[in-house]
């Protein structure tokens, strides 16, 4: 496989992939972002440990939908992400009716 070809092949993957969370979002009540992923989640509980330098965070998400073009199976039941980093977590608009 070329390059040419290797990066028609990701750009075609990444529009889908697009194309798939533009069609899942309306499932979902949370965004979260880590440094190493994206997820759209229904429940997300949050725990700060101030114990250690540097602060650990540690993130329970349930219910989501994973962002990454080389996962198999994006809808997840639960993630746990333990981290060190920024973690932004952001509720979305309701719905309207």
């Amino acid at each position: 496989m070329s390059e040419e070809e290797l990066e028609q092949y990701e750009a075609e993957i990444e529009l889908a992939l697009v194309q798939e969370y533009r069609a899942v979002l309306p499932m979902f009540r949370y965004v979260v972002e880590t440094e190493r992923r994206f997820y759209l989640a229904n429940e997300v509980s949050l725990h700060i440990r101030e114990g250690t330098t540097p602060t650990c965070i540690e993130v329970e998400i349930n219910d989501a939908w994973v962002w990454d073009m080389y996962r198999p199976a994006r809808f997840v039941p639960s993630v746990r992400v333990v981290t060190f980093r920024d973690v932004n977590v952001e509720r979305l608009p309701d719905k309207e009716l």
